[in-house]
């Protein structure tokens, strides 16, 4: 099974990102996405971020993954 979860873009680097989830930083890779910017939360999937979610959603969705 996989999981994708929200996560904040703190750092662009052409085509690869920093994303932060907590105190977890990783690099992912920005390609499927053309107009990500820092503070975007996006929805990171086997590396790579799919999607940016609206920042409500995103805080919803941490909390709701904090309490499993």
């Amino acid at each position: 099974m996989c999981l994708a979860v929200p996560m904040k873009l703190i750092k662009i680097d052409g085509t690869k990102g920093i994303a932060e989830l907590g105190n977890l930083q990783r690099e992912i890779g920005l390609l499927l996405l053309e107009n990500a910017k820092i503070g975007d939360y996006v929805i990171v999937h086997a590396g790579y971020a799919i999607q940016i979610l609206d920042e409500k959603e995103a805080l919803e969705t941490m909390r709701i993954l904090n309490n499993l």
